[in-house]
């Protein structure tokens, strides 16, 4: 996983649990790299998981909303440090579509070794969208965040069904979004 992604997930735990904090559970970790990431460097996905769980542990939140939260945080983060891809959007609909086809190929463009998962996208109508996720990492938390994060961005409101797939060479679940008014 691109070190960006470590690089915030470390950013997001030091504002809501402080900095010393942060630098204690880093200690602690079994890690490949001591917690120290820089954004373009490669790291391990069971680095991410293993901080996410350890930061689950020292909070009391379950590591299945940490990474609900952390999606939205990267969202956030994505907005602000890559504008141009989300204002020709009308929607969170438009932009989840996006993703596969404007946002990874540029991504590729950027970080050829980055390893992305992949994003299947199928409209059921003006107001719904289906997003099916498809990745060698279980990150189907932090996706889900992300979806949310968007949702966000834009405004809307929404029902969020997720749905797990059953796959036997990678992780794939599909989501399926419905703007309310």
């Amino acid at each position: 996983m691109k070190g960006i992604v470590f690089v915030e997930l470390i950013r997001m735990a030091e504002t809501v649990i402080g900095e010393s904090a942060v630098d204690d559970i880093l200690d602690q970790c079994d890690l490949s790299t001591d917690g120290a990431y820089s954004t373009v460097g490669n790291y391990p996905c069971s680095e991410m998981i293993a901080l996410v769980e350890a930061f689950s542990r020292h909070t009391g939140t379950p590591s299945a909303e940490l990474q609900r939260m952390f999606g939205k945080w990267m969202h956030e983060h994505f907005v602000s440090s890559y504008p141009a891809f989300f204002t020709d959007k009308p929607d969170a609909l438009a932009m989840l579509a996006a993703i596969e086809d404007e946002v990874h190929v540029e991504v590729r463009k950027l970080y050829p070794e980055a390893e992305l998962p992949r994003f299947e996208t199928e409209r059921l109508g003006a107001d719904a969208l289906r997003m099916t996720y498809r990745s060698p990492r279980p990150l189907y938390d932090f996706c889900h965040g992300l979806v949310e994060g968007c949702i966000d961005h834009f405004g809307h409101r929404a029902d969020i069904r997720r749905e797990h797939l059953s796959d036997t060479k990678e992780h794939a679940c599909a989501f399926t979004i419905n703007l309310r008014a």
